[in-house]
């Protein structure tokens, strides 16, 4: 007995335990169907890596982007589709199967074009399907795959090139082979931890001649070198078994990144750009790599080669070959002399050709895909590309509100979140040049800040004047140089409207707009001297300012204490002042775990207690890809780790919510994650989320959209997140829960929009509906389920579809009611797609599930803004609901006349002596049906006269969609019509009391039934 009691005890305490577990919702569970929207631009697109063709069909082309994953045209480059969504969006390599080109295709991630904010890849993928799914196939660590080749007669038979970490040393650099399709890898050439393979190219004539060069190279936060005495290139006769040096007539001593083709149309001349302190330039070989020769060394040909190496030569003309550069440079003799391409995007990453016409070539860019039918002379860019690569982002408070950003190597720009139409090119506004980073709005005044690399300029743009002046803070005679950083720091105060931060290793502050600065910090980095004025570049010196070192990253003004202002540095300092800068703490010694030195990301102050704040941290740029986020409650004496296991990549921007503290959104490299729970547990958002990088979060306080500035995929909104508010352990143990939303407005607007052409991108608008939102703890699998709005009193205004999803779920209501039944005819009619509004006010919201119902309310309120009188909309609602009843009036009484007319045809057909009687009634209600609809023709070219259906119809419909009271003519039209609908009744009933009362006489002495007519209330419902 005792045993059995202390069992019994032990599994009341288990279940109490079990049901006092936290409900963790996961991804779509949690978030349901509330989606993201991709509103580009596509106007400036972004950095294109790799072009391939395929190899029998002109019209399909694969494009490799920097950050926003692989995208496929069917139509020669006239329009392209997203095929990788789900995956790493930074690319390093696209290849075609030759021969299986329809549907095998290879992709390795990781981009390969080496600049300080390129993003990682995650491993190799395959596609047997054209690209609509993808299975990895290995790789995972490789981190940047510069090359795939094939052999044509084999495809179990692939050649995988791995250049490797940018950041560190790795074993997994290297030239793989598999021979059974990819299930298993050999390394058949590998140098050491610090030399990748930046090129592998094989004999088109020969699978097993392939060439493979080595490139020794290394990036830091603060410097780059490329070259070593480790590069070179190789060259394998014998299927990549063994390999040699092919060096004789390049330069002597250490090399750096090599550029190599061979031409197509005869194996024996291959090209090589090679990077060397002396004698830089194309070599060329026509003895397949055993001698080569200087031919070239213009700058075009050797600028930048760890962005630049891409040598492409035309399929059927050896002479004709390409040179990706600056500006892209062209030879047609062989490589003796290049011009440049024509204008487009400067930045020329890759090139192919056309396959079955000559003159035609596709270029990728810094600023998108171009295309040439004339050589190269003339080229014209691909519009509808969206893969901009935001580094910042922020918001306004208008409405519809503006988003601010800036590009990489596509200036600084100024859009709204919705357009008439659709978010469209024409609606962005550049607001800067170069590489753009941080726009701001100032908070009151119709005033734009934005800034290109380092600080180089920092513009107050003046919109309404549409003046422009250079604020960036100078340095002081007898003070140090300033130190910004590439992607200069910029704030405006929550507090003082003027007020603007910038950072170098100082803090300045500006009280009047940037006019005048004043410094308000030490020097807030470690001022690591080793770090700072490098030389970079290695064997090709790079000195652009991108390496600019232990500088301001990252400001946060308190937006509840305006003197407490905290900064990250890129070298790793999170310093905070409590008094307006007269005093500084660093407080990066209190942060456990986190490696010395590591990038300070991101600051984010909380709008909720003026002692928290959260810190990201970025350790990728010294090869530790691990994901830092802490949060402090007591001004950073103590810090927490706010990562789990669930977040993937390194973590860049993270946004506290203005009014849930425990709702976090934080961006890493590979997508969005959130967080219900202070940071327990975390999700990865991907509705329509690519896992792209995101640079930068921002939530706009009046919609309550959340939106994400990415780098590759431009901006992605996520319309009205409240619903993630409310979430709670009460919530989740429900069947069923309604979330609470505010009112909606009933917009009067309409405009045309539309100005683009079909081949160019156009971002898609918010819902202008209400919106519907509840949770389901599992989905409706089994049984009705049905979804009601009505009024006060109980009377359906609409039935609308419910979502059944476990998770949150949302359904749009247009503020409609339910349209009118219209009349049967030829053609269609547009007014009877068209239902009332409903008027301002509370509705009722009943979910059926099952025998279950659940109640909510929905409110709807008039447009803020409009000028309309409630006795002009109580006259509407009339006019509106009188046309309407004059619709269904019209159906009824054609229902009635199809009903006889349909009976009468059908006993004629049996019963020939019915004839006199039958004809007559067929007669006679054909003749009155012509007057009230279209009984003819079609809705285009064989356009039929239009009747009353139509006239009425027109009348309803105008009105109806309408918010203003009726004209005079609507008015006068409406009497007209319904005077017409009147004299068709009273045609109908002499014929219901004549011809059609005879037929009845007639088929009751037969023994047959009249016509079966329901009346208006069934008919209205059915």
């Amino acid at each position: 007995m005792y045993k059995k009691t202390i069992v019994a005890a032990i599994c009341i305490l288990y279940s109490i335990s079990i049901q006092s577990q936290d409900i963790v919702l996961k991804g779509k569970e949690l978030f349901g169907n509330l989606e993201a929207r991709q509103i580009g631009p596509a106007l400036m697109s972004g950095r294109i890596i790799d072009l391939e063709n395929h190899p029998t069909n002109s019209k399909v082309l694969y494009a490799g982007t920097a950050g926003g994953g692989v995208w496929k045209s069917e139509n020669a480059g006239a329009s392209f589709t997203s095929v990788f969504d789900d995956h790493a969006q930074s690319i390093g390599v696209v290849a075609i199967d030759p021969n299986d080109p329809d549907k095998t295709v290879w992709v390795g991630t990781g981009e390969i074009w080496t600049r300080n904010s390129v993003s990682i890849g995650d491993g190799l993928y395959k596609s047997s399907d054209g690209g609509a799914n993808w299975k990895k196939m290995g790789f995972e660590n490789s981190e940047r795959i510069s090359s795939i080749e094939i052999n044509p007669k084999n495809s179990n038979e692939v050649y995988v090139g791995v250049m490797g970490a940018l950041w560190g040393d790795s074993p997994d650099r290297g030239v793989y082979k598999t021979t059974d399709g990819g299930k298993t890898w050999n390394k058949i050439l590998y140098v050491n931890e610090k030399t990748g393979v930046n090129d592998l190219i094989m004999d088109p004539n020969d699978p097993n001649t392939l060439y493979a060069a080595m490139w020794e190279f290394r990036r830091t936060a603060w410097g780059f070198n490329s070259g070593g005495p480790e590069s070179a290139l190789y060259k394998s006769t014998d299927a990549g078994k063994t390999w040699n040096k092919i060096h004789n007539g390049f330069p002597k001593g250490d090399l750096g990144r090599f550029a190599i083709a061979i031409a197509p149309s005869n194996s024996k001349i291959v090209f090589a750009v090679v990077e060397s302190k002396e004698n830089k330039g194309l070599y060329r070989s026509d003895d397949a790599g055993a001698n080569w020769k200087l031919l070239n060394g213009d700058f075009g040909l050797v600028v930048r080669p760890f962005y630049f190496s891409r040598l492409v030569v035309h399929p059927k003309n050896p002479d004709i070959l390409v040179k990706g550069g600056l500006f892209g440079s062209i030879s047609r003799d062989g490589g003796k002399t290049f011009k440049n391409l024509g204008d487009m995007h400067a930045d020329i990453h890759d090139i192919v050709f056309d396959i079955n016409n000559p003159d035609a070539m596709y270029v990728g860019t810094d600023g998108g895909v171009y295309r040439s039918w004339d050589g190269g002379a003339t080229l014209d860019m691909v519009d509808n590309l969206p893969v901009s690569q935001f580094y910042h982002i922020s918001v306004d408070n208008e409405e519809p509100y503006n988003i601010y950003g800036g590009l990489q190597d596509n200036g600084s720009w100024w859009g709204p979140s919705s357009s008439p139409g659709g978010i469209e090119a024409r609606d962005w506004k550049r607001v800067g040049v170069g590489d753009g980073f941080r726009v701001l709005k100032h908070p009151s005044k119709n005033i734009i800040y934005s800034e290109m690399q380092g600080a180089q300029n920092v513009w107050r743009y003046d919109v309404d004047k549409n003046y422009t002046k250079n604020v960036q803070p100078l340095p002081i005679k007898g003070e140090a140089d300033l130190r910004f950083n590439w992607n200069a720091p910029m704030a405006v105060s929550n507090h003082q409207p003027d007020r603007f931060y910038m950072g170098s290793q100082f803090l300045h502050v500006s009280e009047d707009m940037g006019d005048n600065w004043k410094k308000i910090s030490p020097d807030l980095t470690t001022n690591d001297p080793a770090k700072q004025d490098k030389e970079s570049g290695g064997i090709s010196v790079d000195k652009s300012g991108a390496e600019t070192h232990t500088t301001i990253f990252t400001i946060a003004e308190s937006p509840i204490d305006q003197k407490i202002i905290w900064v990250g540095t890129d070298d790793g300092n999170v310093q905070v002042t409590q008094d307006g800068g007269v005093t500084w703490t660093n407080t990066v010694a209190n942060i456990q775990g986190l490696p010395k030195n590591t990038w300070v990301y991101h600051i984010e102050a909380s709008t909720h207690n003026k002692a928290t704040a959260y810190a990201v941290f970025d350790g990728h740029a010294s090869g530790d890809m691990t994901t830092y986020v802490y949060k402090t409650s007591d001004f950073g004496k103590t810090w927490k780790s706010i990562v789990t296991d669930e977040i993937i990549g390194f973590a860049r921007n993270i946004q506290e919510d203005y009014v849930n503290e425990d709702l976090l959104y934080l961006g890493t490299e590979f997508g969005l994650f959130i967080t219900i729970n202070g940071g327990k547990n975390w999700s990865r958002f991907t509705n329509n989320m690519p896992a792209t990088a995101v640079h930068f979060i921002d939530l706009q306080k009046k919609s309550n959209d959340l939106v994400l500035g990415t780098h590759g995929r431009g901006v992605i909104i996520i319309d009205d997140i409240s619903p993630l508010r409310q979430i709670n352990q009460e919530v989740l143990i429900k069947d069923v829960h309604f979330f609470d939303t505010k009112s909606f407005a009933i917009k009067e607007e309409g405009g045309f929009g539309g100005g683009s052409t079909e081949l160019q991108f156009v971002g898609d608008n918010p819902s202008a509906s209400a919106k519907i939102i509840y949770y389901l703890k599992k989905r409706h699998t089994f049984g009705k389920m049905t979804l009601s709005i009505q009024d006060q009193n109980g009377n359906e205004i609409v039935s609308l579809v419910p979502g059944k999803s476990k998770g949150i779920n949302i359904v749009d209501w247009n503020f409609r009611k339910k349209a009118p039944k219209v009349a049967a005819g030829k053609t269609f009619t547009f007014g009877g797609f068209t239902a009332p509004r409903a008027p301002s006010g509370t509705y009722k919201v009943i979910l059926t599930k099952g025998k279950k119902q659940y109640e909510s309310t929905i409110t709807l309120q008039n447009d803020p803004k409009s000028l309309i009188t409630e006795n002009d909309r109580i006259v509407h609602r009339k006019i509106t609901k009188e046309l309407f009843d004059d619709m269904e009036d019209l159906a009824y009484l054609v229902y009635k006349i199809d009903q006889n007319i349909k009976k009468a045809e059908g006993i004629a057909k049996k019963d020939p002596a019915s004839q006199k009687v039958t004809s007559a009634v067929i007669a006679t209600l054909n003749a009155l049906k012509e007057t009230l609809v279209v009984t003819t023709g079609d809705n285009y070219v064989n356009e039929a006269e239009p009747q009353l259906r139509e006239k009425l119809s027109k009348l309803y419909g105008e009105v109806a969609d309408q918010f203003e009271k009726p004209s005079f003519s609507q008015i006068e039209n409406k009497e007209v019509l319904e005077k017409r609908l009147n004299e068709g009744k009273t045609a109908y009933e002499k014929i219901n009391n004549k011809q059609i009362a005879k037929l009845n006489k007639y088929l009751e002495k037969s023994g047959n039934t009249t016509a079966e007519i329901l009346d208006k209330e069934k008919f209205l419902t059915k």
